[in-house]
C-alpha cells in the first residue's frame, strides 16, 4: 500500500516538474520578428509629463520580456504600435451624505496597431481604465500614488489587445 502511494506521489511530482505552461507569443505568427513601439503622445486636456514616456517605456519592456520580438525603431517593423493618451481626468464616483467620498482618475489611450505583414489585422481602439481614490486626496497626490498601478494596468491592457486573439 505504501509503495503504491510513494510511486503515485513520485509520478505526480515528476509530471508537475516537467510540465511548463507558457503563453508567450501565443498569437504571434512565426514570420513576425520585429516590432516598433512608438512614443505614446499625451493629447489629453490635462498632461501629466511623466505618463507618456513611462507608459511607452513600460510597453517596450513588456514586449522585450514577454515576447521573442525584437524592438526596432525603423518603419520596416513587422508590427507597429502607437497611440495617444486622449483622456486623463478625474470625476466623482461616490457621495456620502452631501460630501464627495471617492473619485476616479480616468485614463484613455487611443491605440493604433499596424501589421505590415497582414494589413487586414490593423486596428484602432480605445483602452479606458478608471482608478478610484479617496476624495480626501488631491488630484496631484492621487496621480503620484496611483502612477505605478496606472502604468502596470494600462500597459497590460495594451499588450493584451495587441497580442491576444481571444
Amino acid at each position: 500500500m505504501w509503495k503504491k502511494l510513494v510511486v503515485i506521489l513520485i509520478a505526480v511530482v515528476s509530471v508537475q516538474a516537467t510540465c511548463n505552461y507558457t503563453f508567450r507569443d501565443i498569437s504571434v505568427p512565426p514570420e513576425v520578428k520585429t516590432i516598433r513601439v512608438n512614443y505614446i503622445e499625451n493629447k489629453a486636456r490635462y498632461v501629466n509629463p511623466q505618463l507618456s514616456p513611462q507608459l511607452t517605456d513600460k510597453l517596450k519592456q513588456k514586449v522585450i520580456s514577454q515576447t521573442r520580438l525584437t524592438v526596432i525603431n525603423g518603419e520596416d517593423a513587422h508590427y507597429d504600435v502607437g497611440g495617444a493618451v486622449t483622456d486623463f481626468s478625474v470625476n466623482t464616483s461616490g457621495i456620502s451624505g452631501s460630501q464627495v467620498s471617492s473619485n476616479n482618475l480616468n485614463i484613455t489611450v487611443h491605440l493604433i496597431f499596424k501589421n505590415r505583414l497582414n494589413p487586414k489585422k490593423d486596428f484602432e481602439t480605445d483602452i479606458t481604465r478608471n482608478f478610484p481614490f479617496s476624495a480626501s486626496m488631491s488630484f496631484t497626490d492621487a496621480q503620484n500614488s496611483l502612477m505605478d498601478e496606472i502604468l502596470k494596468n494600462v500597459t497590460e491592457d495594451i499588450f493584451n489587445k495587441v497580442f491576444s486573439d481571444w
